[in-house]
């Protein structure tokens, strides 16, 4: 049985928050430990204050970009991903560098870094979740389930790409007049071919206006 729209909103809303707590408190701490890190290795105070806020910012930047790509489907690509991936390990690794010697005292400093790092990959796992399932059902063809992800708030970010994808796909005719196949609109929105084939059979029909 599906899962009640209201109910996963809902988690979905607690999890964000939780999240957004989570990276209050990573970036608080590991502000104050990178700073300290670039003032033992020479930089001067005003460096000391960017250099903290470059790296959270790359953080940033790249999860809104991977959480937007998430909210249609997507994985977020290969840049936002290692970009995210860097910029945690730098933090990760200004907090580990300050610690106190000692196993406890470093674990102590990298929990903020690891509790937000793996929290957001839970949250980043529902959104996927919850976008394949819409997809599969819109993927089916349907009338009313046409109707249905039309009028359900949760589904809106994947009429949107199915109706940007069909708008993409009349603005860029072949030569000879006709429509991109399938398989060209699934790779210019990093879908399978399947969903491709969906989206022309359905603004065909007139379902995307």
């Amino acid at each position: 049985m599906a899962p009640n729209p209201l109910t996963v909103r809902r988690i979905q809303r607690t999890t964000i928050a939780c999240v957004s707590c989570l990276a209050v408190i990573a970036a608080v701490v590991s502000f104050r430990h990178m700073h300290e890190l670039c003032l033992r290795h020479g930089e001067d105070y005003l460096a000391a204050v960017l250099i903290p806020l470059a790296v959270d910012g790359i953080i940033v930047v790249a999860s809104m970009s991977i959480l937007l790509a998430n909210r249609y489907g997507s994985r977020g690509g290969a840049l936002a991903w290692t970009l995210l991936v860097v910029g945690s390990l730098a933090s990760l690794g200004a907090n580990i560098a300050v610690a106190e010697p000692g196993l406890i005292g470093r674990v102590i400093a990298a929990w903020p870094s690891i509790a937000l790092i793996g929290s957001y990959e839970l949250l980043m796992s529902q959104i996927r979740r919850v976008s394949w399932n819409t997809g599969r059902e819109l993927s089916e063809g349907q009338q009313d389930g046409d109707q249905a992800a039309e009028n359900e708030p949760s589904r809106e970010g994947v009429v949107v790409l199915h109706r940007e994808a069909w708008r993409w796909a009349r603005e860029n005719r072949r030569p000879d007049g006709t429509l991109p196949s399938g398989r060209v609109i699934a790779e210019r929105f990093e879908r399978s071919p399947r969903w491709g084939r969906w989206v022309k059979r359905a603004g065909l029909t007139g379902k995307l206006e």
